[in-house]
């Protein structure tokens, strides 16, 4: 059994939690330091298992910090908010303190967390800077300000530093009001000019430009001249591939199919792991904090915006 897919196929992710069938499966031979293609037993389990299964595991590897894809179990468990499974890790030696990426250890990252004093702070060890804990503050306070959203199908832009008078200037936009309005955001996908329509509105820190049913705020030549002498953050949640994200910056699109609220890539600086903790899954708020935006409510995205405005018809 050990060498269909290390003995651990059709666990599957919930399989993880049972007790009983991971004992099963390490009594018929399965590999505890090889899985199937998602990755190290362990670390499956301290994402998505019991702390009697990862405990179990622990016992039986070589090492207790093995990396995989650059990470120990113990930072998936922690990035994860598994408390319960991170605190069963350091329990059988994981090293809560080891730096992996962007300089961050799962113990300092930790310390960003709903739960600060899961670990304790070696003597000498740096906690978290004045600028970390500002942005963990202003991190809960964002995703608690923006709640629950539904915003499959939407793009945005994230704009610092100007309002949406500026913002529509630049655009080179046309107000958009009335009963032919009405039509168009009625079904927005029945013309040409439905897909022009977007909603602008002025926030804390600079505007967001929104449409709810498209790819146009996120549209490349949209990014470049709302980015002028300041920077944005642009969202398209594909329905078909997930969110994708782009950074432009002073009429230029630095960075694109980005992957906000997802995992950070292991080259990824101190400010983006963070970043990418205190916004996981949380797409729309990780790219206003992007940006710099202090939405204080949802309405920015979710409508009714301070404007609909026409973009002109470009290539």
């Amino acid at each position: 059994m050990a060498g269909d897919a290390g003995g651990w196929a059709g666990l599957g992710w919930k399989g993880w939690a049972g007790y009983d069938r991971v004992l099963e499966c390490l009594e018929l031979g399965a590999d505890v330091e090889n899985g199937w293609g998602a990755g190290r037993p362990l670390h499956l389990a301290a994402v998505s298992g019991s702390p009697e299964v990862v405990i179990e595991l622990a016992r039986r590897v070589t090492d207790v910090d093995a990396l995989e894809r650059g990470t120990t179990a113990l930072w998936e468990a922690v990035t994860h908010d598994r408390l319960d499974n991170a605190w069963a890790l350091a329990k059988q030696g994981a090293d809560p303190w080891r730096p992996l990426i962007g300089g961050w250890s799962p113990g300092r990252l930790s310390l960003a967390g709903l739960t600060p004093d899961l670990f304790v702070l070696p003597e000498g060890s740096p906690g978290l800077s004045e600028a970390e804990q500002a942005a963990v503050a202003e991190g809960r306070r964002l995703v608690a300000a923006l709640g629950d959203l539904h915003y499959e199908g939407t793009s945005l832009a994230c704009v610092a530093g100007i309002d949406a008078e500026e913002a529509i200037r630049r655009l080179g936009a046309a107000p958009a009001a009335g009963e032919e309005l009405d039509d168009l955001l009625e079904q927005p996908w029945a013309s040409d000019r439905g897909l022009r329509i977007v909603g602008v509105t002025t926030v804390p820190g600079g505007c967001v430009v929104t449409q709810p049913w498209g790819y146009a705020a996120d549209d490349r030549g949209v990014l470049t001249r709302l980015s002028v002498g300041t920077v944005c953050y642009g969202l398209y949640a594909n329905p078909k591939s997930g969110n994708q994200g782009s950074i432009a910056r002073d009429g230029v699109v630095e960075r694109w199919d980005l992957h906000p609220g997802g995992p950070v890539d292991l080259d990824a600086t101190a400010e983006e792991v963070l970043a990418g903790y205190l916004y996981q899954h949380n797409a729309v708020a990780y790219s206003c904090a992007f940006a710099g935006l202090r939405l204080t409510n949802a309405r920015a995205i979710e409508g009714p915006p301070d404007v609909w405005v026409e973009l002109p018809e470009r290539d």
